[in-house]
């Protein structure tokens, strides 16, 4: 699949921001605190870093990663505390803020698509919630996964398999087959385990253990 136009990207973005606005909207208060699939970060964590990727342009992100000593992880957690609201009802008032938001520290508009389906999913799956991504956005994140490692280590854990999707036309890679649903393909490759499970194929172990290993790195 070819990298499509920014115009594409950029419409796809809102669609999937506004989507999971309005799925948050309809959250009770407690569902905030749950823990999801990214790590320690609680819903309204994931929320909170959202917004602070669709607020930060080039400069304002250099400055930042800089103060942390280039440590990313004290950076996310800074711009997190940042945009976290003092109740939930501003966390998502934030968000819902930066819906139609075209700021980006870089260009890559794929991993930025990325950004979106996978920290959704990252609350929807764990909520047990109804939504999913749009079918063609996850395509498009899956493809730019395959091609780069950027916000994550995707076509580093994806080396040495094939992907191949079993919903749609995504195809990425050589050796052994790894089938899935696109979008469980894009968790794995997200280094997500729960998705890894639910992958078929001779090349799942490879694709597991490569995910194992950036969860103890």
């Amino acid at each position: 699949m070819a990298p499509w136009a920014p115009e594409r990207y950029w419409s796809a973005i809102r669609e999937e921001r506004a989507r999971f606005a309005a799925e948050l909207a309809a959250l009770p208060p407690e569902a905030w605190s749950a823990p999801t699939l990214c790590g320690d970060w609680s819903v309204e964590d994931v929320v909170a870093h959202l917004t602070a990727g669709a607020s930060t342009g080039r400069w304002a992100w250099l400055r930042s990663i800089a103060a942390a000593r280039f440590d990313a992880d004290r950076h996310n957690a800074r711009r997190l505390a940042e945009h976290r609201g003092p109740a939930p009802a501003d966390t998502l008032a934030g968000f819902r803020a930066v819906v139609d938001s075209r700021v980006a520290p870089t260009g890559d508009l794929w991993a930025w698509l990325g950004e979106v389906v996978v920290h959704g999913t990252d609350v929807r799956e764990p909520l047990g919630l109804p939504g999913a991504p749009d079918p063609e956005a996850v395509e498009a994140v899956a493809a730019g996964y395959a091609r780069r490692d950027f916000a994550v280590a995707s076509r580093t854990v994806a080396k040495g398999v094939r992907l191949v999707a079993d919903d749609g036309g995504f195809r990425a890679g050589d050796g052994p087959e790894v089938t899935g649903t696109t979008l469980d393909l894009v968790m794995a490759m997200a280094g997500r385990p729960s998705a890894v499970a639910r992958l078929a194929g001779e090349g799942a172990p490879v694709l597991a253990a490569a995910v194992a290993r950036r969860q103890r790195g």
